[in-house]
């Protein structure tokens, strides 16, 4: 029991930081994971637990809010690069890139914004 409270307070936690950094809200987290909103509230009142899949995206989606909060201060602004369509990605959402599990393109994005000698 101890350790399914400890799961819980861990995606919890995890959703909460999406909300307050990014301001990405259940049903953000259920689109760009490919599950439902219902299944995003059952992890986070620890009734379930995210399959390895989607707990891989969650923690990615997590460092993509880590490091855009490093570059934004403001939640709202974060969500709305994530949710605004880049020239960098020929016009293709970064949450879309996410939700195809293309990770990688979204840090290098973000990478490039915080250091314009990145190559």
């Amino acid at each position: 029991m101890a350790s399914a409270v400890a799961e819980r307070n861990v995606v919890g936690m995890k959703l909460d930081l999406l909300r307050s950094r990014a301001d990405i809200r259940s049903v953000d987290v259920a689109n760009m994971l490919g599950t439902t909103p219902e299944t995003v509230s059952r992890w986070k009142q620890g009734r379930a637990y995210p399959r390895p899949r989607k707990e891989s995206l969650l923690v990615d989606l997590e460092y993509v809010v880590e490091r855009l909060s490093e570059f934004y201060s403001d939640p709202k602004t974060a969500r709305a690069w994530l949710y605004s369509r880049h020239k960098y990605f020929g016009g293709v959402r970064p949450a879309d890139l996410i939700q195809e599990g293309r990770i990688e393109e979204v840090l290098e994005a973000i990478q490039a914004m915080t250091d314009p000698t990145y190559t």
